[in-house]
């Protein structure tokens, strides 16, 4: 899987992160559903490898499921054995390019984005993005223009077209996209972000 090209596509990352294994998976099968082509298990999920592992049986192999919060080799091992077809770091992390998949690297400074690309990253995960906000991410284009961004940490709708329209290849979005769903709470209004969130991304008004 080019995991570039399918973020460039879709332009939008979801970020599932609950206290309930259940409603996690719940909330998985309904971003699926409502036409959100990426997903991230958090491993700071109850439960996540379980969740991954049914995720993976429920929406099939090309779905594009990753492990995110990994923070070890160990971890993305555990993370490809239940079935992450990529994996999402919060920080600079050795070793992931053994296993296989591509990986988005969390990074904040040119220092470390250099780190991460040196360390095999497919892309970067601008994080957290809410510190320096749209107009960093246009500031770190200058001297990084082919370097796929991903945004994530405090990306709203407003925030998300601000840093697609500066040139990130999509966003990732946690709980202005999920809110409670992951912890139990309303699916209903998951299914109206989404919608929401799909438009925001596509360039149309929600």
């Amino acid at each position: 899987m080019n995991l570039v090209e399918s973020l460039r596509a879709h332009r939008l990352l979801a970020i599932v992160r609950g206290k309930d294994p259940a409603a996690a998976l719940r909330t998985v099968r309904i971003l699926a559903e409502e036409g959100v082509a990426a997903i991230e298990v958090s491993l700071t999920t109850a439960d996540a490898l379980t969740v991954i592992r049914q995720a993976r049986t429920d929406l099939g192999p090309d779905a594009l499921l990753g492990a995110g919060t990994v923070r070890s080799a160990a971890d993305a091992a555990r993370a490809v054995d239940a079935g992450a077809s990529y994996l999402v770091t919060p920080a600079l992390v050795d070793g992931l390019e053994a296993y296989g998949v591509p990986v988005l690297m969390g990074a904040l400074t040119p220092s470390e984005i250099e780190v991460a690309l040196a360390r095999g990253a497919d892309a970067i995960k601008l994080f957290p993005g809410s510190l320096g906000g749209p107009d960093y991410l246009r500031a770190l284009r200058d001297p990084f223009p082919d370097v796929p961004f991903v945004p994530v940490g405090g990306v709203d709708a407003p925030a998300a077209r601000a840093y697609l329209d500066r040139g990130a290849i999509a966003v990732g979005v946690g709980s202005p996209l999920v809110g409670d769903a992951a912890d139990g709470g309303d699916t209903g209004q998951l299914r109206v972000r989404a919608a929401e969130f799909r438009k925001v991304v596509a360039g149309e008004r929600p």
